[in-house]
């Protein structure tokens, strides 16, 4: 049995790891563990529990600064900005529902170290961009620091981007600083009825060209679009755009947007709370949740180029009989596919590499997580210059090692 390790401070992080260090033993990091399912069935010596490390250590809504201990449940740091009419602009997704566990169990840590971006990353960014400074302990037991706790800051590496997305193979983060935004006065959604996929994203493609200035596009296919309450119709699938701003401008961008769609299909819209809710269950790849339809299948998350999103998702449905969501204007897929030895992995790759994309097996079983790659496979001169960052902050692989890809 693997020991569990529960530091209540920086400097027990530090010991922590020298600890594991001085025994050659490898450590996993966790939070809550929201997300712990994510990533390659691998063993570890002990656990490194970061949720002590916890609570708001500098506010600062004027200057549109937050930081905070890792360990800070993520609702907490919502409530706070909220509280100050402010928000997260990247509104990272909450794993919970989808992996099986207990929705809002994710901590600020764990959403910066997997780089969690939501449908607003098309206007605003990915989770790195807001991410402005941290406090982490290296692999080799040594303390650094990076960034700061302004917006514009350039001093020394920004290894902000580097931590970010890295699953804590690269060090134990223990204070972040990010970036926090003013919420939108409203938002209404406008809808799309009925499109196929390939209109859809040709739908999609045009709004994203135009000035109607939609901060989040997705689609849903049927039946899918059938398992989330604010949208459920007779059989039908739905192409949604949203709309942020001040009132008078949301009016003015929704005419715009009625005017340029309107000759794909039947309209509908949605208004400020039904519109929040269908994002927070796009955001969270409801359809996709554990105890719903799809609850019994495999799940991978796709990246790929909007313009090629329906070429991807056509011959996913055609090849292995996978149901959809389309979020980022075609530009993210989530794919559930029925249940097999390999999770589909030779047949999702073969697409998703052909199309210049990657692909990352979000939710299946631990066997065939230790079968197959679950993040996309790195080759050549990438994989020689992960391996080397990897080296550098930590040589003797204690932290999460395997967890992205075998060996490292």
């Amino acid at each position: 049995m693997s020991e569990n390790l529960r530091p209540r401070d920086h400097g027990e992080v530090e010991q922590a790891i020298n600890w594991a260090l001085a025994g050659g033993k490898a450590l996993e990091i966790v939070g809550h563990g929201s997300k712990r399912p994510i990533g390659r069935a691998a063993q570890w010596d002990a656990t490194l529990d970061l949720t002590e490390l916890s609570g708001i250590t500098l506010c600062e809504p004027a200057e549109l600064v937050l930081s905070a201990k890792a360990g800070t449940p993520l609702a907490e740091i919502e409530a706070a900005v909220a509280a100050n009419g402010q928000a997260l602009a990247f509104e990272p997704m909450d794993y919970g529902p989808l992996l099986g566990g207990s929705a809002g169990s994710a901590t600020i840590g764990g959403v910066l170290a997997a780089n969690l971006s939501g449908p607003r990353r098309i206007k605003v960014g990915a989770a790195r961009d807001h991410f402005l400074g941290v406090n982490a302990v290296s692999g080799r037991g040594e303390t650094f620091k990076s960034g700061g706790r302004v917006v514009k800051n350039v001093t020394g590496y920004d290894l902000c981007k580097l931590l970010a997305g890295s699953w804590g193979t690269l060090a134990a983060m223990t204070e972040i600083t990010i970036k926090t935004l003013p919420s939108a006065e409203t938002e209404e959604t406008l809808l799309l009825l009925k499109l196929g996929d390939a209109a859809a994203v040709k739908a999609m493609t045009a709004v994203m060209g135009s000035a109607a200035d939609v901060s989040a596009a997705a689609h849903l296919p049927s039946p899918v679009a059938g398992r989330i309450g604010e949208i459920a119709g007779e059989d039908r699938a739905v192409t949604a755009f949203r709309l942020e701003g001040v009132a008078p401008s949301v009016a003015h961008r929704k005419a715009l947007l009625k005017t340029l769609v309107a000759p794909f299909g039947e309209l509908a819209s949605l208004q400020e709370t039904p519109s929040r809710a269908l994002w927070r269950a796009i955001r969270d790849v409801i359809p996709f949740a554990v105890g719903g339809p799809a609850g019994g299948r495999v799940v991978w998350r796709i990246s790929t180029a909007p313009s090629r999103g329906a070429e991807v998702g056509i011959a996913l449905v055609e090849r292995v009989q996978a149901e959809l969501l389309y979020d980022w204007a075609g530009g993210l897929l989530w794919a559930a596919l029925p249940q097999s030895d390999d999770a589909g992995a030779a047949v999702v790759r073969s697409i998703v590499g052909g199309a210049g994309g990657h692909a990352t097996l979000i939710r299946a079983p631990a066997a065939a997580r230790a079968k197959v790659d679950v993040f996309t496979p790195e080759s050549g001169a990438l994989a020689a210059l992960t391996k080397r960052v990897r080296e550098s902050f930590d040589p003797h692989g204690v932290l999460n090692a395997g967890r992205m890809w075998a060996g490292i």
